[in-house]
C-alpha cells in the first residue's frame, strides 16, 4: 500500500461513533479548539444534548445528576481545565458513579504558550491522585478503540476514567498576532 492510498484517521469522528454507540446522551464542554470537531459532531446528533459549561467542574456535577436521571455523559475538557476539577472530583469517589471525560493536552510537544506547560505537566498525576483512571492517545487511529475501552471501564465499574488526547495527536497551535 502506497502513501498516497492511505486516507487519514478522523479521530474526532472515530470518538463521536464510540461515544454515540456507548449511549452518551449528554456532552459537557468548554469551548476548546482541540475539541471542536468532536464538539461539532455531538451537536449535530439527535439523541445528545450538548451542554456549554463555564467551568468544567460543572461538567463533574452534570455527569452525577445525569447518572442519578438514568443518561449516561462525557465531559470534554482541555488540559487546564484538570485543575479546576481537583475538589469536585471528590464527588465522585464518594458517590460512585461513572466519570468519562476526554482531555486535550497542552504544554506539550509544540506548545507556544508557556502558561500551559505548567498544568501540563501535571494532568496525569493529578487525575491518579484524584482516583481517576487515565488512558493516553498519541496516535490518531488509537482513539476511538481507546475512548472504547475508558467508556466500558467508567459505566461498567461506576469509575472515574480520562482519555488524555495528545497535544501531538491534536495538532500544533499557532499564536495569531492581532
Amino acid at each position: 500500500m502506497n502513501a498516497e492510498s492511505v486516507s487519514p484517521v478522523d479521530w474526532p469522528l472515530d470518538i463521536h461513533r464510540v461515544l454515540e454507540a456507548a449511549g452518551i446522551r449528554q456532552v459537557s464542554y468548554v469551548p476548546d479548539a482541540g475539541h471542536a470537531g468532536l464538539i461539532r459532531a455531538c451537536q449535530a446528533t439527535p439523541s445528545m444534548r450538548t451542554v456549554k459549561l463555564t467551568t468544567e467542574e460543572e461538567g463533574v456535577a452534570l455527569a452525577a445528576g445525569a447518572w442519578l436521571g438514568g443518561q449516561r455523559s462525557a465531559l470534554l475538557m482541555q488540559s487546564s481545565g484538570v485543575g479546576n476539577c481537583v475538589n469536585m472530583l471528590s464527588l465522585v469517589t464518594a458517590c460512585r458513579f461513572p466519570l468519562l471525560t476526554i482531555v486535550t493536552m497542552r504544554g506539550e510537544w509544540a506548545e507556544f504558550n508557556p502558561w500551559q506547560v505548567p498544568m501540563g505537566t501535571i494532568v496525569e498525576p493529578v487525575l491518579r491522585l484524584c482516583n481517576v483512571l487515565t488512558y493516553r492517545v498519541d496516535r490518531a487511529e488509537e482513539a476511538g478503540e481507546t475512548v472504547q475501552a475508558a467508556a466500558d471501564l467508567a459505566f461498567g465499574g461506576d469509575l472515574a476514567v480520562a482519555v488524555l488526547l495528545s497535544q501531538r495527536l491534536i495538532g500544533r497551535k499557532q499564536w495569531v498576532h492581532g
